[in-house]
């Protein structure tokens, strides 16, 4: 844990000295899971890896804090992040930049990198995170596990930052996710914190392959290469496009958008699936050229505009490219289902051990 803090900055506090294994009884006795660091804890410094909140201090725990302590879990530390969610590398932290454990030379990827390097180094079963463009998921392709977004609202956001000023379109978009070693896990922690059974298999699905998705050249051709066991386990699949361009930060006509997507993008068919990353995970250098968006959210954003439940889990690891992720989405509620569906891919193809 120390070590993850020191050697990956992975963690701005950590928490295992209050932290109490409680009632064994629990669900979760023990089960070291780390927060974003948007997250309020009281009595612990919330500061979203930004100099303004070096020293703030909440008096409150945010809800799915409050619920994560209810089923005993063992809260071990707030992870490192992009300042204030606004950036897609990691790099840019009061606390200084976040390092993947995967690969040294590469981005961890953001804006939640400290909570996928820690789950990729084994230290956490699994975190708690935002993901308002991809901020989960695109980190979770980087050090290679399972990043998870549920349809909009099915995790509480109340306490993110508390009292602070909150802009209203960041509000709309974000969503209260997690980052997990596999999905399996990820579906575990989802029904308990939801009160609801673990994914229940479901028929094969009717597979979208999204035809336009931003991915080119040798990625493209690697994730395409992997798809064919992945189709094996669909009932049938199609090309299908999504309407990228629709997506825009700006919540004005987010909430009609949403009420008409389930019929428009899923009338023929039960799931997306397009790769999570739009290129090969950029290194440290290439990345403090490009800035703050080096990692592109092309194929992530347009799930947290219409709200969808997503995941993307590794595929492959590729020693030019870094690791190969895909991502499956579904239709607002449709969270069991992708959860079913990842869980059947990631028998094909295992996730990979910590580092």
């Amino acid at each position: 844990m120390i070590e993850a803090k020191q050697s990956l900055n992975a963690f701005i506090s950590v928490m295992l000295e209050d932290a109490s294994h409680g009632d064994g009884t629990l669900p979760l006795a023990g089960v070291p899971i780390g927060l974003k660091d948007f997250f309020d804890t009281a009595g612990v410094r919330t500061t979203a890896g930004a100099p303004q909140f070096a020293d703030r201090v909440p008096k409150e725990d945010a809800e799915v804090v409050r619920e994560l302590k209810s089923l005993g879990a063992l809260l071990v530390g707030k992870t490192n992040m992009h300042t204030l969610g606004m950036g897609t590398t990691s790099l840019e932290s009061h606390f200084g930049p976040v390092r993947n454990p995967r690969k040294s030379e590469r981005v961890a990827g953001g804006s939640s990198g400290g909570s996928a390097a820690t789950v990729a180094r084994g230290i956490c079963f699994a975190t708690i995170d935002t993901d308002a463009v991809g901020s989960a998921r695109l980190p979770a392709a980087c050090c290679a596990v399972t990043g998870f977004k549920p349809s909009h609202g099915r995790l509480s956001a109340d306490g993110i930052l508390r009292g602070e000023p909150a802009d209203a379109t960041i509000m709309a978009l974000n969503h209260t996710s997690m980052i997990a070693r596999s999905a399996e896990d990820a579906a575990l922690l989802f029904a308990l914190l939801t009160r609801t059974s673990v994914a229940a298999e479901t028929p094969p699905p009717r597979l979208g392959m999204v035809a336009n998705h931003e991915t080119t050249g040798p990625m493209k051709r690697r994730f395409e290469g992997s798809l064919p066991a992945v189709v094996g386990l669909a009932a049938s699949s199609t090309d299908v496009t999504v309407p990228f361009s629709e997506a825009r930060f700006d919540s004005a006509g987010i909430e009609k958008a949403r009420a008409a997507v389930n019929e428009r993008l899923f009338a023929t068919v039960d799931l997306l699936v397009l790769p999570t990353l739009a290129g090969p995970v950029p290194t440290v250098e290439n990345a403090r050229r490009a800035g703050a968006q080096a990692v592109s959210p092309a194929n992530t954003f347009f799930a947290n505009y219409f709200g969808l439940p997503a995941i993307s889990i590794p595929l492959a690891m590729d020693e030019e490219l870094g690791p190969i992720a895909l991502q499956i989405v579904g239709p607002v509620g449709g969270d069991a289902r992708v959860l079913d569906f990842a869980i059947r891919v990631q028998e094909r193809f295992p996730p990979l051990p910590p580092t």
